[in-house]
């Protein structure tokens, strides 16, 4: 069947990494007879056809929330003065972040909800991996710039305008991209140049680095080191940088006298701290445990919390628990109204 034929090229690939004797064989085996994919197969998250629609229906609402949400951030802190400030910058940022990455994967996703052969191109597989992962990277960078601005903004408020300085913001953030990028393009590169010439079937919604992995007919050590090292080193060393801003900052709101200012500190804390949590515990989960506990449904789940369900939320658990960003929206909408 059609099936057999995608599925038995992997079972074989796992039978020879596990057998000494078929390694020593496989090795000497010629390569040139293997046919190149041109294409993969996506087979997405059900098999089954009267599921796909209903899922459809539910992802397009997400995603259209997601695109209002994030873009009402944006529009909101460029139209508002009061939300011209180092924090809101960098939300606008993050908020940027969110609605490119989610549309990097949502679009083919829905579109492949609905078609019959759920395909994509090896050129859109790999500009689909490298959109996603630079953006991914690059919003791990971001968060932790806004934990550190928090920090430097209740812990050291005197030196608050000049630490934080549009130039130093603008350079924070532009440095969080650069590095996406080439973290993305490292990855991208190097998952690329492996040999597909078993199954082209990817048993995931989108094209992520472990699945294709899977998939290859090279040896992935050096993709896995990679792998551990970039993504680990990227989001290991900013989640501890928000870690310990928070410390600091705990320790010094601690020491406020006011319980009115403890609130207000926390207040401005507490929505990023969700945002980290909910982001952080789902990327560390997928990318830094080893490779022999990869499970592709699992992974399909958590994935479509931080590639489609995240995205959504970070607009809502910024502005519903943020003072400044409700006023802000209750002034635009306001001015609209008696505009019109």
């Amino acid at each position: 069947s059609k099936e057999s034929d995608y599925l038995f090229p992997v079972y074989f690939k796992r039978a020879v990494n596990k057998n000494p004797t078929f390694s020593h064989i496989q090795k000497e085996m010629p390569e040139k007879n293997h046919t190149a994919v041109t294409e993969f197969i996506l087979l997405g998250f059900t098999d089954r056809p009267e599921v796909e629609l209903p899922l459809f229906g539910l992802f397009l609402l997400i995603y259209i929330t997601t695109l209002v949400g994030n873009a009402g951030i944006i529009v909101l802190v460029w139209l508002n003065t009061c939300l011209h400030s180092p924090m809101y910058y960098f939300l606008s940022n993050l908020s940027f972040l969110d609605l490119s990455y989610s549309s990097a994967i949502a679009p083919k996703m829905l579109l492949n909800l609905l078609a019959q052969r759920k395909t994509i191109s090896v050129f859109g597989c790999a500009t689909q991996m490298f959109l996603f992962a630079a953006l991914a990277d690059a919003e791990c960078l971001i968060l932790a710039v806004m934990a550190y601005d928090r920090y430097v903004a209740i812990c050291r408020p005197l030196l608050y305008a000049v630490t934080m300085s549009h130039r130093v913001c603008a350079l924070l953030v532009a440095g969080a991209y650069l590095s996406g990028v080439l973290t993305s393009l490292v990855h991208t590169s190097f998952v690329f140049t492996l040999s597909f010439c078993g199954s082209n079937t990817i048993n995931h919604f989108f094209c992520d680095i472990p699945p294709l992995l899977e998939l290859s007919c090279s040896k992935t050590q050096v993709n896995e080191v990679l792998l551990f090292t970039l993504c680990g080193f990227i989001q290991t060393s900013t989640f501890l940088i928000i870690v310990v801003s928070y410390a600091c900052i705990l320790g010094t709101i601690l020491q406020f006298h006011a319980a009115e200012s403890r609130h207000k500190a926390f207040s401005t804390c507490t929505s990023h701290l969700v945002a980290v949590g909910l982001f952080y515990g789902s990327l560390l989960f997928t990318y830094l445990r080893p490779s022999s506990s990869y499970s592709p449904d699992t992974d399909k789940i958590i994935a479509v919390f931080y590639t489609v369900v995240f995205p959504m939320l970070n607009p809502m658990i910024y502005s519903l628990r943020n003072k400044e960003v409700k006023d802000a929206l209750r002034r635009t909408i306001g001015t609209k109204v008696l505009h019109h």
